[in-house]
């Protein structure tokens, strides 16, 4: 396993919806705590994507996803070699469409990256409120919490996974019970919080991918993690809350 650690967030200045630049604040200080030495390095529109272990986009507006959709395109190359040799890439909402193969508006097609199996197409409302799924990630699995706010209704195709099966909330498209995706070490949620800071379970899951760089994930040494158990609780309490939610027949298979 590596003892260091180089994460890139991309276009902090156009994706960074509801605290999502926490997700990145938060993996560096797990893996800080744990003694790895860790670089963040941000990377917006017109420059070059470095060398790195784990890429982090967020969520933003359609007009924001416009603006990053040419560049991260110009990117699809590096971005390409780079999944291909094992680089985690963690996506919040926009971030996560774009990884996939095309977002569908009324205006027409906006290209994805197409490093997930998945397209999305834009809906005339919005899943709002909190929600909650029973996931799974390299040797992790656990209940992952956020909110969701989100006009776009993600499928996915054959290659992608669900990142996780819905217990409360709209999930990826509001029919099927998935929420986010997982393909390889390509990784999306619509779940914003940050995330991470109130799963700290899937942190270490995203982690332990990073650092075995292609080798076989192992989970890391716990931390205490206290409040971090509170604030995952406070926002399962939310999504079980939540009016109007959905339960869905699949929320306990297997993801």
């Amino acid at each position: 396993m590596n003892e260091s650690l180089r994460i890139v967030h991309l276009y902090p200045d156009l994706l960074s919806t509801y605290g999502d630049r926490g997700n990145v604040i938060c993996l560096a200080q797990r893996a800080v705590w744990r003694g790895i030495d860790v670089s963040v390095e941000t990377v917006t529109r017109g420059q070059p994507l470095p060398a790195a272990d784990l890429i982090f986009m967020g969520g933003g507006q359609d007009r924001c996803q416009q603006l990053a959709a040419p560049d991260l395109l110009d990117k699809s190359g590096p971005m390409a070699e780079a999944a291909a040799r094992g680089t985690v890439f963690f996506a919040v909402c926009g971030g996560y469409q774009l990884l996939g193969t095309t977002y569908r508006t009324a205006d027409g097609d906006v290209p994805g990256l197409g490093l997930l199996d998945a397209w999305t197409q834009a809906g005339t409302d919005r899943f709002i409120g909190n929600a909650a799924a029973r996931a799974r990630l390299g040797p992790y699995e656990g209940t992952i919490v956020g909110f969701e706010n989100h006009a776009g209704r993600t499928f996915l195709g054959p290659r992608a996974q669900p990142l996780g099966r819905l217990r409360h909330g709209r999930g990826n498209n509001g029919t099927d019970g998935t929420e986010g995706a997982v393909q390889g070490t390509i990784i999306g949620t619509y779940l914003h919080g940050p995330v991470l800071a109130r799963n700290a379970w899937l942190a270490d899951a995203l982690l332990s991918l990073a650092l075995a760089h292609g080798d076989d994930a192992q989970e890391l040494d716990p931390l205490e993690d206290i409040f971090e158990r509170g604030a995952h609780t406070h926002g399962l309490a939310l999504a079980s809350r939540r009016r109007g939610r959905a339960r869905w027949a699949g929320s306990a298979r297997s993801v």
